[in-house]
């Protein structure tokens, strides 16, 4: 896959470097990136997402969850084991890992919750009063005169 260059834009608009950049790491998408461990991004409602991570075999105080700017992180850690095991098969893996999410502006993290070796993590998306659209009154023509001396 050809990669494609953005430098055209960034010399005709400002302040979408982050955008740019984040279409950068999409397009550099790796196909041996690591699959571990397994997840699932829904959408609850108009502005209330989960994402659901399978973590089977790590307790809470081995999993990290922090938000940083419009980045989610999540790190899982095993702690290591007191004592020597043998195993004849181990099909459960055990290896720290490391997920990255990117969020969109307004998106905040509710909360998390571990429960049955899944771990949800409820997001909701915030958008301020003033960014909402807004219904404008339209008068007579004299509310605007009004309007026009009381500003005066």
């Amino acid at each position: 896959m050809r990669p494609i260059d953005f430098t055209p834009l960034y010399r005709s608009t400002v302040g979408f470097d982050r955008l740019f950049n984040l279409l950068d790491s999409v397009t550099g998408f790796d196909e041996s990136a690591p699959a571990y461990p397994p997840y699932n991004i829904e959408r609850l409602g108009e502005n209330e997402y989960r994402i659901t991570m399978a973590v089977a075999g790590f307790g809470q105080d081995e999993i990290n969850v922090e938000v940083k700017e419009q980045g989610l992180t999540v790190t899982g850690a095993k702690k290591a084991e007191d004592k020597e095991r043998q195993f004849l098969h181990r099909g459960i893996a055990a290896r720290s890992f490391e997920r990255r999410f990117q969020l969109a502006d307004h998106v905040e993290v509710k909360g998390a919750d571990l429960k049955d070796g899944l771990l949800h993590i409820d997001l909701v998306r915030n958008v301020p009063e003033r960014l909402k659209p807004r219904s404008i009154a339209i008068g007579n023509g004299t509310s605007a005169k009004q309007v026009e001396a009381h500003v005066a």
